[in-house]
């Protein structure tokens, strides 16, 4: 056990807490959770003990999506969130040492449409490593639609990984609700 009483041997842990600074009533969770006011009136701090999550402001996995690993973090508006902790979803580790555990495919336009993101030799239309600036690398003003094969994703609005992200797993993904991404990395097993 840890010095707060969280078992380790969990590979997924965090405790949120109702007040910021880790006051108040708390709740242990090594799950997904789409209502985390089930468990609390509202959550305004956590520790991520083990494991990476993503958080959301509004429940059900929906609103602004934000990314934490182990670490301690005392008070989601310094996170850029406009409201608490409403719901979070456990984030599976990929070993990364698996040959083909990052691929994706990135296209300019929603539903697949325009060019598809080549690498930097023009070979293997696939996506296997971070890139910090889409315009930089690939003259490219935004991305709207791709489809993950492998591994776990974030991408951002901005370029050098700022703004607001979206989480990605294996899976097709058509349209991004509007949102138009300038920058991607891995979700790394050593972030766990």
């Amino acid at each position: 056990q840890s010095q707060d009483g969280v078992s380790m041997r969990c590979p997924y842990m965090i405790t949120f807490y109702e007040d910021r600074n880790f006051g108040g009533r708390s709740y242990d969770c090594s799950s997904d959770c789409s209502d985390l006011s089930s468990y609390l009136s509202h959550c305004y701090s956590c520790r991520v003990h083990s494991g990476c999550f993503m958080l959301y402001d509004r429940p059900n996995y929906m609103g602004n999506q934000y990314f934490v690993k182990r670490g301690e973090y005392p008070d989601c508006m310094s996170m850029g969130m406009s409201d608490w902790f409403r719901s979070c979803r456990m984030i599976p580790m990929v070993n990364s040492l698996t040959v083909g555990s990052y691929r994706m495919r990135i296209y300019e336009r929603e539903n697949f449409g325009g060019q598809m993101m080549k690498m930097m030799d023009g070979s293997l239309p696939l996506m296997t490593d971070d890139c910090d600036s889409f315009m930089d690398r690939y003259r490219w003003s935004n991305c709207m639609s791709c489809h993950a094969m492998d591994g776990h994703w974030l991408m951002y609005e901005q370029p050098h990984y700022r703004g607001r992200m979206r989480y990605f797993w294996p899976g097709e993904y058509r349209s991004f609700g509007g949102m138009r991404f300038m920058s991607m990395r891995r979700i790394m097993d050593s972030w766990y």
